[in-house]
């Protein structure tokens, strides 16, 4: 017999019957509430209003982008809202083949990370490219949000549909 192979007791029925397992149930109630915060909450506001904002550091003046109430470079507040262009700049990129639950596709799916143009280096969003053939796709390609219609939009990242390539 393999010594890492450990023979095991299997449960039955009667074990459950007779209290020998106790088992308890309820009925849970789950409610919960989330707050996007300050910060969050501004920037995904402005998203619902199809505008980019980032915050600006009161210490060493980078524009924070997607916002945030404090500076991770040098841990200070963030003071001055910013708005920002809806361009910006592809830093790095996929070709997708397969979805998450491994279907094929036809048409590769194109995420990148995005350096708005305003915000400070290092500063990126993750989002889907569309209106781009996938060949052409490149590092330091300009592209362009693509809102939805205002009356689609909702408050979310997805209020940008895809950024597209700008000609």
């Amino acid at each position: 017999m393999d010594q890492w192979v450990y023979p095991t007791t299997g449960l039955h029925e009667k074990d459950f019957e007779t209290g020998r397992v106790l088992v308890e149930t309820w009925k849970s109630k789950a409610e919960y509430a989330w707050d996007a915060g300050i910060a969050m909450g501004r920037f995904l506001e402005e998203l619902r209003r199809g505008r980019l904002v980032g915050r600006r550091c009161n210490s060493c003046h980078r524009v924070l982008f997607p916002p945030r109430m404090f500076c991770e470079q040098c841990f200070r507040p963030t003071g001055d809202w910013v708005p920002l262009a809806e361009t910006g700049t592809v830093i790095t990129y996929s070709l997708v083949h397969v979805r998450w639950d491994m279907v094929r596709l036809d048409q590769p799916l194109v995420p990148a990370v995005v350096a708005i143009d305003g915000a400070s280096a290092g500063m990126g969003i993750l989002h889907l490219l569309g209106e781009a053939n996938p060949e052409s796709v490149k590092i330091g390609l300009r592209v362009q949000a693509v809102w939805k219609k205002p009356e689609e939009r909702e408050g979310a990242i997805t209020d940008i549909r895809y950024f597209k390539p700008i000609s």
